[in-house]
């Protein structure tokens, strides 16, 4: 999670320097005057505003940038649960979304719910229960079943997170 973290913070550069050279021309636009021999205020300091604007602008856009992959992070500090229970799948009910297929669970020893999840996709879940060892988080998913990834957790992440996407199927 820190590589794709990283990898969009190396996205957020941009605005970050972008912003720097908007503050420095609004610092430079206020502080020529007073470096004049004659204090005279020249016409162009009307223009610091829009400066000002595109640092507030810029600050914005890297707060965008890293807004997911900030709350993202902060979720994976959460606990990770090892549950020696049961997985149940199930068919969507009246409150799933249209493109739901039905909902992933995670049940204890005594059949209560751990955690539950919606799934995406095309074919309806069946509705199924069997005991399973599962690694679990309440904002990833089942990571595991019985020991097998279930593809929720990279098993390895590229560099700061350049090529995680697949090409394949991509329209030329």
């Amino acid at each position: 999670m820190l590589a794709g973290f990283f990898g969009r913070l190396s996205i957020a550069i941009e605005p970050v320097l972008c912003g720097i050279v908007f503050a420095g021309i609004t610092g430079g636009v206020f502080l020529a005057p007073r470096l004049s021999p004659e204090h005279v205020m020249p016409d162009i300091i009307i223009v610091a505003p829009v400066f000002a604007l595109g640092v507030l602008g810029c600050a914005a856009w890297a707060l965008g940038v890293m807004l997911a992959p900030v709350r993202a992070l902060f979720h994976t500090v959460r606990p990770i649960y090892i549950v020696d229970g049961y997985i149940r799948y199930r068919g969507p009910d009246s409150a799933s979304t249209a493109d739901s297929n039905g909902y992933i669970a995670v049940l204890t020893e005594d059949r209560t719910i751990a955690c539950e999840w919606p799934t995406l996709g095309d074919v309806k879940l069946p509705n199924r229960t069997h005991p399973a060892l599962c690694e679990f988080s309440e904002y990833g998913g089942v990571h595991s079943v019985d020991g097998r990834p279930t593809g929720v957790v990279p098993a390895r992440m590229p560099a700061l997170g350049v090529g995680i996407s697949s090409r394949k199927g991509e329209i030329t």
